[in-house]
């Protein structure tokens, strides 16, 4: 069944994720959904600093939002930052620097950040494949440290400055990696059997996808999404993914592309009017399943998922 599970998927890749396919799915687009004022609109961006991240910050800081760059590396943030500056001519653009896999981090800069700015949009994108086994400072597995655990702790400790703005929105950047995977419940950390960092990767990523449904069930008052951004050519996939990279790179996405349906997600009136904890690609609502596959969790694991984040959050928090 796994085989069948990954065939399928890449095969819908091929057809879907690649270059191709986002031009195929734009000539449906309408353009004046990206027609918006953001003045005045407070985005936190998660690994903004290269890829999807950075090409989602300039579309939102040319449109006048407030962005602010939530990223690993001082040096390379700044560099991002100047850039964005110079390109949208916004000088709403701050840095804030936070390794999301440290919780602790994650914490501290949740809570600082609550205390002296507004948020209307959360947008979860920062993420990590890694492909040896590695435990955190904190001895966390670093993938789903950085992928579930620290977007866990990001978005709920955000969930009440959220709730004071009008028109709150999370979206948070899955994959549609997560299509052959079914949730792990008793293995989150890929503890079990032999370490694979793809599918580890891709666990995580069906984790963030059943959490924005059961955030979008249990917060009314906030538009959840979680979205597939389809294959692009990006830092992280060149870096992590090298085979994958140079037998696919003429088909790849651009970064552009990738970030498309993250920004139309975080500022359009249409996204806004879908139904919450959603799953979106190419500005559509897709299944979160394949056809015939046994990715299903139930709630009650689902349940579960949630109450052992919320444990090894409350373990790490100052």
């Amino acid at each position: 069944m796994s085989f069948y599970r990954n065939a399928v998927w890449f095969v819908k890749g091929l057809q879907e994720y690649t270059k191709s396919g986002y031009e195929a799915a734009a000539k449906q687009f309408n353009t004046g959904d990206l027609d918006v004022n953001l003045s005045g609109r407070s985005f936190v961006i998660t690994g903004a600093n290269s890829g999807i991240g950075k090409a989602t910050a300039h579309e939102i800081a040319k449109r006048g939002g407030i962005v602010h760059l939530v990223c690993r590396n001082k040096e390379r943030a700044q560099e991002a930052k100047e850039e964005l500056v110079e390109h949208t001519k916004n000088q709403n653009v701050h840095v804030h620097i936070v390794d999301m896999s440290s919780a602790r981090q994650v914490w501290e800069f949740a809570e600082s950040f609550s205390k002296s700015n507004s948020i209307h949009v959360l947008i979860n994108n920062a993420g990590c494949m890694v492909n040896q086994k590695e435990l955190t400072e904190e001895g966390v597995e670093k993938n789903f440290a950085t992928n579930t655990l620290g977007t866990f702790i990001l978005t709920t400790a955000l969930i009440p400055a959220l709730k004071q703005a009008q028109d709150p929105r999370v979206i948070t950047v899955s994959s549609g990696g997560m299509l052959v995977q079914k949730m792990k419940v008793d293995d989150l950390q890929s503890e079990k059997g032999t370490f694979d960092g793809t599918m580890a990767y891709a666990q995580n990523k069906r984790q963030q996808v059943i959490l924005t449904e059961r955030w979008a069930s249990q917060h009314k008052e906030i538009h959840f999404s979680s979205m597939h951004p389809g294959w692009a050519d990006t830092p992280a996939v060149q870096l992590s993914m090298p085979d994958f990279h140079a037998k696919m790179k003429n088909k790849l996405r651009t970064e552009s592309m990738g970030a498309d349906t993250v920004v139309w997600l975080a500022v359009s009136a249409v996204a806004s009017n879908q139904p919450s904890g959603l799953f979106f690609q190419d500005r559509m609502a897709v299944p979160t399943h394949l056809p015939l596959a046994l990715t299903r969790s139930s709630p009650a694991d689902e349940e579960k998922l949630q109450a052992i984040l919320e444990q090894l959050a409350h373990k790490f928090k100052p």
